[in-house]
């Protein structure tokens, strides 16, 4: 039996052909993941672990430039990292050098005013020279270290890509309006961070200090032991010379350090990999439809062979035994191909990310063992798992069925059992999304389970659908193809069950596009929404990083020609009535003309009284309404009290507690700055943009967005985040696809007498063309339909549990895309039957009339 199941291999490789793409396919994706994710992972390990290279201990405070919460309650420390704590570990017996750091943010203009580089990641430190003059850390090409205020040095790629010399005037920024400092340097630095495309600005110590932090201050000490101390000793020691409210300081070995970063990469490679590894399940999944579409269809083209191994005593053990080692053969084949070509794909991926980033950390391929053990056992495992039910069918053709040709037809009581099987699982997945949809944000396992489980009903229940839905379509098949569109009809529902198998490769990938674009556009919507009815201002105007602003930029803001209202929009988190969140603030005089909430009672005037505002999901929470009283527990101990002046309805854009910014500032002096709306005495204009832009000294980091400008930039994101999507399940459309192509050239070698027979009573070439095409694009259509509306309602029940976390959220069904993913379905049926077709038209009518 296992030589028939070899010979059979051989004798049918052509029909196995897609087959084996398909698992090939699955494969490469898993193995590429690994080996990619792999490398690129050892690579950033490589990279980051120079960063500690020089250093044994490292002290951090990490309260350094940032705020508690209000649930600290007065415990903010006053110690800090000084001169003096520098000196005192310094002084240490085990100690060759210690040196105080100051980080933090500063961004680069080029010579057009423009950022260099992302926001978030740039950064200035403090030039720390030797007694030569010199900081190892930076080793300058050009010129020296900033040694005063006014003077700077850039990393040698930053400089490059400004088109600075040194010498040159460049424009620095950080949370207060740009300044204009010479460049005296241009420096080398193993940062990693700059190496990926960071820019990294020095600046003297003191001038550091002052622009980052506070006088005097450090944000963390590194110190390097002297030969023969060991790291934990030195620890030890410098623990002790540290302030005595030490609970903000951390204290870590060189180690400890390079360890955490190790664990830091680790984690976010694993999170990318999983996300990736996700994406080639879907394809595996998609490829079982088409592994076990293959098989029916080859044991029903056999039956006559299996009938006569069981005629001369082959067992229903041996029938089964043979088709698995067949599936367990070619899985092999294509796991091993796959294998090769997604190490392939590997080093394609690495090359890619290094191309579109050149200074992304490389180094050699790394397959690990898991990897070359993994993919394949996944690919072997997918083809034998999913050519069971055929090999169990195979087992179940009676001797007797040698004497007859053609497919078993499937029993009515089989096909009746499926079918309340299906309605089963369907209809308890139905109901599992319905109700997780009611619970908000409790109810997301009930929808992801329910999800799971209507999308196998689905598939249970696809042949009884297909029947009824390609039905629909049967009269314009009619009319616009005649004789061969009814025939086109007539076969696709021929075979049920192999429709569905055909149609379901494609239902999977439509049901995730389907819900992942009504859900970008749902977001999306709401937030239009928020931006539209929330905010009268002109311009939002807030740093490009998310960091906060001074004061001082707020004040020259709101002087800026041309400007009629503006107020600094703040965000505080306080304890209300017990609760901890966010609370806006915004200057009561000038609320009304910036802010437009939806009040259901009270009035924006009520501000300007000393009164809150709240919204009414966070009045229903509390029982509250105008007139109540809220205690507040706000940062760093202050409590106080206020009145309930007005509700407003449920806004993505405001926090659920709106109070004015004269209270803000009572109980929370030292509250940040994130945002500033502006009104314009004649509306938006250019010339207020840059008069905005211009109060902050044309800051390269300040964004001045109008509201449109904020929805667009909201929906690039969702955008993003949707083509994303869409690439990674590219693969298992490029997977269904070989399905359809396969389903379609096995069928039309089962169907050979009968295409002859047409040939012969007048059916040209191009009318066998048609009918084959035009049966692939109703298989395919009628896939993604049941996709679409699948993806649909599950975006539906998503939707639901999201409303918590977004105000005004509602399913929004993008009808244009979803009319163009069912065009692309039926082009893509279309593409699908085009080497099917032309197989068929060119059949000899006569060799195809004498086929047995």
């Amino acid at each position: 039996m296992h030589r028939t199941a070899l010979r059979n291999v051989l004798a049918h490789k052509g029909r196995l052909l897609m087959t084996a793409l398909a698992i090939m396919l699955g494969t490469a994706f898993v193995a590429g993941t690994m080996v990619f994710s792999d490398t690129l992972g050892q690579a950033m390990k490589n990279s980051y672990a120079k960063s500690f290279t020089d250093v044994s201990v490292q002290v951090n405070d990490y309260s350094a430039g940032a705020r508690a919460s209000a649930k600290d309650k007065g415990q903010r420390s006053t110690a800090k990292l000084t001169d003096q704590t520098v000196a005192a570990i310094a002084a240490l017996p085990g100690t060759e050098d210690a040196r105080g750091v100051v980080t933090g943010f500063t961004g680069v203009a080029d010579r057009k005013g423009k950022l260099i580089g992302e926001a978030w990641s740039a950064q200035a430190t403090n030039f720390s020279p030797d007694a030569s003059g010199k900081d190892p850390r930076y080793p300058m090409v050009e010129g020296r270290g900033p040694a005063k205020a006014g003077e700077i040095a850039l990393d040698k790629e930053t400089a490059a890509t400004g088109g600075y010399k040194v010498g040159d005037k460049v424009r620095t920024a950080n949370t207060g309006p740009a300044t204009d400092s010479v460049l005296t340097g241009v420096f080398t630095t193993d940062d990693p961070q700059v190496s990926t495309g960071a820019s990294l600005t020095l600046l003297d110590t003191a001038t550091a200090q002052q622009q980052l932090l506070s006088p005097g201050q450090f944000s963390s000490i590194a110190v390097k032991a002297k030969p023969g101390v060991t790291e934990q000793a030195l620890q030890d020691a410098v623990i002790t010379k540290l302030p005595s409210n030490d609970h903000q300081f951390t204290v870590q070995t060189g180690k400890q350090l390079t360890d955490d970063q190790t664990q830091m990469i680790a984690r976010s490679t694993d999170a990318m990999k999983t996300m990736l590894l996700a994406f080639a399940g879907i394809s595996l999944f998609v490829g079982i439809f088409i592994i076990a579409n293959t098989f029916t269809m080859l044991i029903a083209q056999r039956t006559k062979e299996l009938a006569l191994l069981r005629a001369v005593g082959a067992s229903r053990r041996q029938v089964t035994n043979s088709v698995l080692v067949e599936a367990l053969l070619i899985g092999l084949l294509a796991s091993v191909a796959g294998l090769l070509a997604g190490i392939g794909i590997g080093a394609g991926m690495q090359a890619l990310v290094h191309g579109l980033n050149p200074g992304m950390p490389t180094g050699d391929l790394v397959v690990s063992p898991t990897a070359l053990i993994v993919a394949p056992v996944v690919g072997v495992l997918v083809t034998v798992l999913s050519a069971v039910l055929p090999a169990v069918r195979a087992s179940r053709i009676a001797p007797v069925a040698a004497m007859s040709s053609g497919d078993q037809p499937a029993t009515q009581k089989g096909l009746l059992v499926r079918n309340i099987i299906g309605f089963l699982i369907a209809g308890g997945g139905g109901a599992l999304i319905a109700m997780g949809a009611g619970m908000g944000k409790d109810g997301r396992t009930a929808v992801g389970l329910g999800a799971g489980l209507a999308l196998i009903g689905v598939f249970v229940l696809l042949p009884l659908l297909s029947r009824p839905v390609i039905a629909l379509v049967g009269p314009l098949l009619a009319k616009l193809a005649g004789t061969p569109g009814k025939l086109a009809r007539q076969n696709a529902v021929r075979n049920p069950r192999r429709t569905a198998a055909t149609a379901a490769a494609l239902t999977i990938g439509l049901t995730l596009v389907s819900a992942l674009t009504v859900l970008g556009a749902s977001v999306g919507g709401a937030v239009d929404k928020a931006v539209t009815s929330a905010m009268s201002a002109d311009y939002d105007v807030k740093m490009a990083n998310g960091m906060t602003m001074t004061p001082e930029m707020a004040a020259k803001i709101a002087k800026a020609p041309g400007v009629a209202a503006a107020s600094p929009f703040n965000e505080v988190y306080w304890d209300v009535n017990g609760t901890s969140g966010s609370v806006n603030g915004i200057d009561a005089d000038s609320a009304g003309r910036l802010l437009k909430p939806e009040l259901t009672t009270g009035s924006l005037a009520a501000l300007g009284q000393g009164q809150a505002l709240i919204s009414d999901a966070f009045a229903k929470s509390h029982g509250l309404a105008v007139g109540s009283a809220l205690k507040i527990d706000a940062y760093g101990g202050s409590k106080g009290a206020l009145t309930v002046g007005g509700v407003y309805r449920d806004n993505a854009m405001l926090a659920p507690v709106l109070v004015s910014n004269a209270q803000v500032q009572k109980l929370d002096p030292e509250a940040e700055i994130r945002e500033v709306m502006v009104l314009g005495t004649n509306g938006t204009s250019a010339a207020l943009q840059q008069s905005i832009m211009d109060a902050t000294g044309n800051n390269p980091v300040v964004q001045v967005k109008t509201k449109q400008e904020i929805r667009d930039e909201f929906n690039q994101i969702i955008t993003f985040a949707l083509n994303m999507m869409y690439g990674l399940l590219a693969m298992s459309v490029l997977v269904a696809v070989l399905g359809v192509i396969n389903t379609l050239a096995m069928s039309v070698f089962e169907r050979k007498r009968e295409i002859g027979m047409l040939r012969a009573i007048g059916l040209d070439r191009s009318g066998v063309k048609r009918m084959v095409r035009l049966e692939s694009v109703v298989i395919s259509l009628f896939g993604a339909a049941i996709g679409v509306a699948l993806g649909c309602f599950c975006a539906w029940a998503v939707n639901g549990t999201l409303k918590d976390s977004l105000t005004g959220l509602t399913t929004v069904l993008p009808y244009g895309k979803l009319a163009l993913f069912l065009a692309l379905a039926g082009l893509v049926g279309f593409v699908a039957a085009l080497w099917p077709a032309r197989r068929a038209a060119k059949l000899d009518i006569l060799d195809s009339i004498k086929t047995d």
